[in-house]
């Protein structure tokens, strides 16, 4: 059954390291047959959530006239969303957290998707993984029935390039093959 599948890259340097495990992943979703987008955050402008409340107190849309409210609707009409993210300083970064709090007023919409996270950094230690999910799974947890798919960690990359022809770039590409 085809898919609406939804790549969220958030690092800010147009063909970073994750954003080479975002292609990858594109490019086995596209041939399992998927509807395939990708979004690089950088390309947007999305503001900080200021907590006026007006979305979720007043279930009003936000005031803000900015490029969250069109990516959000696309995440609520997904099936698939795959996250993606650079590690900085042992966490997601900040361009993928200020989207994330800007769901706050369609978040409930969100119900029963499946999710995938891809990140890499510049150590190796796979365990920074772990943070990272743990990391999203925060805003997993505030979802109704999301199901955690999959992730790829490439460690040792730091530098823009440096993922070329690591194992990491085939196992998100096997990863998105295998979206069912």
């Amino acid at each position: 059954m085809k898919k609406k599948v939804l790549i969220i890259s958030s690092t800010p340097r147009k063909h970073g390291n994750s954003e080479a495990l975002c292609d990858s992943f594109l490019k086995g979703a596209q041939e399992a047959g998927h509807e395939v987008t990708k979004i690089a955050l950088r390309d947007y402008k999305i503001n900080y959530c200021i907590g006026c409340e007006q979305c979720s107190l007043h279930h009003k849309p936000c005031p803000q006239k900015d490029d969250a409210a069109a990516i959000i609707e696309q995440m609520v009409n997904a099936d698939v969303i795959v996250m993606a993210t650079p590690v900085y300083f042992y966490a997601m970064s900040a361009q993928m957290k200020t989207l994330i709090d800007r769901c706050c007023g369609r978040y409930t919409e969100m119900s029963d998707k499946a999710f995938y996270f891809l990140a890499t950094a510049a150590e190796e230690d796979p365990a920074i993984m772990e943070r990272i999910v743990t990391n999203f799974k925060g805003f997993l947890d505030c979802l109704d029935g999301p199901e955690i798919k999959g992730s790829v960690f490439c460690g040792g990359v730091w530098h823009t390039g440096e993922i070329a022809e690591r194992p990491e770039l085939e196992q998100a590409y096997q990863m998105g093959l295998s979206i069912n």
